[in-house]
């Protein structure tokens, strides 16, 4: 075996890294390329599935400028009344858009505060009164993500729930949902 310079293997080494940098790149750039036509006797590409406009459902969903702005009324309704408490809005679909930890509000608050918007949206209904409801059908306390705590107030628009608001953190559930209401009357303003 031939013994080569140091410089005859760096150039080497170097060809070999430059092939196989062009190479991967070759690659990925093919693969990032439009699909060209079939070729003769190819398969051809699956066509582009398109809905129709009859099978398609809208909803309204409150934006995320209106739930800021429905949990800082909610928010200074409660610090009016000297009480230090969590508030979240949720969307349609129980998704939290934001939440807010009011100064001195405990830790178990921001999570109640979910939970009661969930609830909320979830039966369009102020949590307050769902909790009634536990009589006739006890196990709706079981379901996932819900507090049957009064707390929550549904939002609407066009008669449908768009959102909801919950509290958490006051001496009581009813001082909760009137703040709550609080954030949602802001939305009519």
């Amino acid at each position: 075996m031939k013994n080569t310079s140091k410089r005859t293997r760096l150039v080497a080494g170097g060809a070999v890294a430059a092939a196989l940098v062009a190479g991967t790149v070759g690659a990925v750039s093919a693969q990032a390329s439009p699909a060209a036509p079939a070729a003769a006797g190819g398969a051809a590409a699956a066509p582009k599935a398109e809905a129709k406009s009859e099978g398609l459902v809208s909803s309204a969903h409150l934006g995320t400028d209106a739930a800021v702005k429905a949990a800082q009324g909610a928010l200074k309704a409660a610090e009016k009344a000297n009480q230090h408490v969590s508030v979240a809005v949720v969307d349609r679909n129980g998704n939290t858009l934001v939440t807010l930890r009011g100064d001195g509000a405990g830790p178990q608050s921001y999570e109640a505060a979910e939970k009661k918007a969930f609830t909320a949206v979830s039966w369009n209904a102020p949590t307050s009164e769902l909790t009634k409801r536990l009589e006739s059908a006890p196990t709706l306390k079981d379901i996932p993500g819900t507090l049957f705590l009064a707390g929550g107030a549904p939002v609407d628009a066009k008669g449908a729930p768009v959102a909801g608001i919950g509290v958490a953190g006051a001496p009581s559930g009813d001082l909760d949902e009137k703040f709550a209401q609080a954030g949602a009357a802001t939305l009519a303003e």
